[in-house]
């Protein structure tokens, strides 16, 4: 198998496990303590994030999410190809992941979507706010992995970074970050009253991320 499809199946395979592993923790913290049980969802997305990118980032980056391979493409590490085919795989494999969990629990009471107290009553804030978050994550991916300035930790800081996004967001959000970890779970549920917003919010978030870090405050060597 050549570069590139490595390549796609491992952002497909990043994806599939980052959207199966965080939608069932979200999916069994289902209680009415919602602030107590962030911590659950927070500690599985970043412990499983760190693990990704240390298994697949050597082969395809690492992305698993759309919104960080948009920025990527606006600060010129990816080429437009590529970048539509990573997107196409990465929602792919959410789709395939939500389903998954579908399949495996007879009649599951949550399917892990990304929804918080700001969503109904307030979508246009709720966007926002995943704006600001997503910024966070692409700018810590830029900085500690891009450019190499957390050296071999970087995985670590990037799953921290996520954890801490989504101890700070979920309760109002759901902390998503990433359309495709939006959009499979919300398929699975039937509802997508609520992806476009947060989809404008997520890849606003992104591309500002990448025009910020990929020319601004970029690597001088």
């Amino acid at each position: 198998m050549n570069k590139d499809m490595q390549a796609y199946l491992a952002e497909f395979l990043g994806t599939f496990t980052l959207v199966f592993i965080g939608a069932f923790a979200v999916a069994v913290t289902a209680t009415p303590n919602t602030n107590a049980n962030v911590v659950i969802p927070a500690l599985a997305h970043g412990l499983i994030l760190v693990g990704l990118a240390s298994a697949y980032g050597g082969i395809s980056g690492g992305h698993f999410n759309p919104a960080v391979t948009l920025a990527m493409l606006v600060g010129g590490k990816i080429d437009v190809v590529k970048a539509v085919i990573y997107m196409v795989v990465q929602f792919v494999g959410s789709i395939v992941a939500a389903f998954a969990l579908v399949a495996i629990l007879p009649d599951p009471f949550n399917y892990g979507q990304t929804m918080g107290s700001l969503t109904v009553a307030n979508v246009g804030n709720a966007a926002l706010m995943e704006a600001f978050l997503t910024f966070i994550l692409v700018s810590t991916i830029y900085q500690a992995a891009v450019y190499g300035r957390a050296g071999n930790i970087a995985p670590i800081a990037i799953g921290l970074t996520l954890a801490g996004c989504i101890l700070a967001g979920g309760v109002y959000t759901g902390a998503s970050l990433n359309p495709a970890r939006t959009l499979g779970p919300a398929l699975a549920a039937g509802d997508l009253s609520y992806v476009l917003p947060y989809f404008v919010g997520i890849f606003a978030g992104g591309a500002i991320g990448g025009l910020v870090h990929g020319y601004l405050l970029r690597d001088s060597k």
